[in-house]
């Protein structure tokens, strides 16, 4: 059975997508810690980010790098942090966020709900400047 992350990167659970190509996939966090949350998925199902083959991990952080040069310029931060968790759910993810302080970062701290509409025009913006890059 496909994770719901593949679900997300086949179209077939809507998203705020932010990038993507044919083997990576960007959105919005649906419970962000802050305005701009991103995770950054392949769109191959593994479950552990480092069962990914050392190239596909290398391909992986440099997409990741060019969706958080995207978020930086559409979400002033002093910048964006990177965190691989990997156990809520089974598919390797990164997750991006933007940052004003190391606080930011606190997966405990209590998640943002955010209007669709203010999502949508977020995830718009960091794709537009993705694609400029």
């Amino acid at each position: 059975m496909a994770s719901i992350f593949s679900k997300i990167a086949a179209g077939e659970i809507p998203s705020y997508c932010c990038a993507q190509n044919d083997e990576f996939y960007a959105f919005l966090d649906i419970n962000p810690l802050v305005k701009g949350h991103t995770l950054v998925i392949p769109r191959r199902e593994v479950d552990y980010i480092f069962d990914l083959s050392d190239e596909e991990i290398g391909r992986m952080h440099i997409f990741a790098a060019k969706v958080a040069r995207a978020i930086k310029t559409v979400l002033p931060c002093v910048k964006v942090g990177v965190a691989v968790l990997g156990l809520e759910v089974p598919h390797a993810h990164i997750h991006l966020v933007p940052m004003q302080s190391e606080k930011d970062m606190l997966f405990s701290n209590p998640k943002l709900q955010l209007p669709s509409e203010e999502m949508q025009a977020t995830a718009d913006a960091i794709r537009k400047e993705f694609e400029r890059q």
